[in-house]
C-alpha cells in the first residue's frame, strides 16, 4: 500500500472541472455518508464540521505522528526534529516554538510596511495593461516574494523557488506515481543544494531573517544542524507559497464568477475586505487534512481501529449548514465566517495563516484603491486554466479585464 493518500480516489472525481467544484459531492457525502469508510485505502473520512474539527483538535484520539499521508512531500527527507507537522504536544509545542517568532503580531506588524511596498511594485507593474492575468501577476509572485525575503532568501530566485515548490506539494496520483516521486526527489534534491550554502553563511554571519534565526535557535539544549535548519526552511518556503498564492487566485475568481458584484462592495467600503478573505477561506477551499487513529474509537459512531487513517474534508465541513446558514452562498456579510477550517483546528493551526491574511488584505486594498471594475475575459473556461496541486485544482491562470481609476 503506498505511504500517500491519493483523495481522488476516494472520492471518485475525475474531471478537473468536478475536483475545482467538489461542493455537490461534498454535501452528499455530509447527508448520506458523513463518516465514510474506503476500504481501497483503507481511509476513514469525516465530513461534517464537528466531526472535522474534533480530528483536527483532539490529538489523544487523532495523533499527527504518522506513516501514511495525503500530504504529497517525500517523508525521507522531513524527518527530523524541526518537523512541526509529524508530532503531538508537549514535543510539537517547543518544535513550533522555534519558527513561530517570525510570525507573531509584532513580527507582522513591522512587515508590514515592505509587503505593502512589494504590492506596490506589483501593482505598478501593470501600467498601461487593460488585460492581465492576476495568478502570473499578483498570486504567485506576492507571497513567494515576501516568503523569500522573510527567510532571508535571494530576491532574484524566487522564480526557482516557486518551481521547486510546486514540484515538491504536486499531489500523487495512480497512474503516474513512480514519475511524480522521481520528479519530487529531484526538486528536493535541486532545493536543498541551493539552501544548504545560504544556512551555512548565516550560521557564520547571521542577519535578521528567519533562517538565521533557526541557525541560533536551539532544541533541548542542542542547536539545529544544517540539514534541520534546511528542511526547515523548505517546508516554510513550500507552505507559505501555496497557501497564499491558492487565496488570492481565488478571491479574484470569486469576485468575478461567485458573486459577481462584490468589488463594486469593496470600492463602496473597504471595511469589507477582511469579510470577503475570511468568507473566500470558507466558501472555495477544497483542502483536507489528515490524522492516524491514536487508540480505537467509536467517538464518530463506527469502529475505527488504532493506526488506521482518518481525512477530515475541510471544504466539506465549511459548507455544513449546522454551522453556517445558507452556506452554499457566498455572503460577505456572514457574522461567522472566520469559523471556517481551511487553516486547520487546534495545536497544528496553520502557522502562517497570519502572514497569509495579512498579504491578501494589503493586496486587495491596493487593488480596489487603484482599479475602478474588474470583468471576466469573454469565453474564459475554468477548466483550460487549472493545475493539480496539494489544495486540490488550482488556477494556473486567470485573466482578468479592468478599468484604472481616472
Amino acid at each position: 500500500m503506498n505511504q500517500n493518500i491519493i483523495l481522488n480516489e476516494i472520492s471518485k472525481l475525475k474531471s478537473k472541472q468536478s475536483q475545482w467544484e467538489p461542493f455537490t459531492w461534498y454535501k452528499d457525502m455530509r447527508e448520506n455518508n458523513p463518516v465514510y469508510y474506503d476500504a481501497e485505502q483503507d481511509v476513514w473520512n469525516v465530513f461534517l464540521y464537528e466531526h472535522t474539527k474534533r480530528v483536527l483538535s483532539d490529538h489523544e484520539l487523532f495523533s499527527n505522528k504518522k506513516q501514511r499521508s495525503l500530504i504529497p512531500v517525500p517523508r525521507e527527507h522531513f524527518d527530523n526534529r524541526s518537523n512541526i507537522n509529524l508530532v503531538d504536544p508537549p514535543e510539537h509545542r517547543k518544535r513550533r516554538a522555534l519558527q513561530s517568532q517570525a510570525f507573531t503580531p509584532r513580527s507582522l506588524k513591522e512587515w508590514e510596511p515592505r509587503i505593502k511596498a512589494i504590492v506596490d511594485e506589483l501593482i505598478a507593474d501593470l501600467e498601461g495593461e487593460s488585460t492581465v492575468d492576476i495568478v502570473e501577476k499578483l498570486a504567485i509572485p506576492l507571497p513567494v516574494t515576501v516568503i523569500a525575503e522573510l527567510l532571508g532568501v535571494p530576491f532574484k530566485d524566487r522564480g526557482l523557488i516557486s518551481s521547486w515548490s510546486d514540484i515538491i506539494f504536486l499531489p500523487y496520483n495512480q497512474e503516474a506515481y513512480v514519475d511524480i516521486d522521481k520528479q519530487k526527489g529531484q526538486a528536493m534534491k535541486e532545493f536543498h543544494d541551493y539552501l544548504l550554502p545560504i544556512v551555512q553563511e548565516k550560521r557564520k554571519r547571521a542577519v535578521d531573517d528567519i533562517i538565521s534565526d533557526l541557525t541560533k535557535a536551539e532544541l533541548d539544549g542542542e542547536q539545529l544542524t544544517d540539514e534541520e535548519v534546511v528542511m526547515s526552511a523548505i517546508g516554510l518556503l513550500g507552505a507559505g507559497n501555496e497557501t497564499t498564492t491558492k487565496l488570492i487566485s481565488n478571491i479574484f475568481y470569486s469576485m468575478l464568477f461567485d458573486k459577481p458584484g462584490v468589488y463594486q462592495e469593496l470600492r463602496t467600503d473597504v471595511s469589507l475586505v477582511p469579510n470577503l478573505i475570511e468568507e473566500v477561506l470558507r466558501f472555495r477551499f477544497t483542502a483536507s487534512m489528515d490524522r492516524r487513529v491514536a487508540q480505537d474509537t467509536s467517538v464518530f459512531g463506527p469502529k475505527m481501529k488504532e493506526g488506521q487513517v482518518v481525512v477530515a474534508w475541510l471544504g466539506a465541513a465549511n459548507r455544513d449548514e449546522s454551522e453556517f446558514a445558507h452556506a452554499e452562498e457566498l455572503d460577505i456579510h456572514r457574522p461567522n465566517s472566520q469559523h471556517h477550517l481551511s487553516f486547520g483546528n487546534g495545536p497544528h493551526f496553520c502557522l502562517g495563516a497570519p502572514l497569509a491574511r495579512m498579504e491578501a488584505r494589503i493586496a486587495l486594498n491596493a487593488f480596489v484603491n487603484q482599479f475602478a471594475d474588474i470583468q471576466p475575459v469573454k469565453g474564459f473556461d475554468v477548466t483550460e486554466h487549472l493545475t493539480d496541486s496539494v489544495l486540490g485544482q488550482s488556477l494556473k491562470n486567470l485573466p482578468i479585464l479592468f478599468d484604472r481609476n481616472r
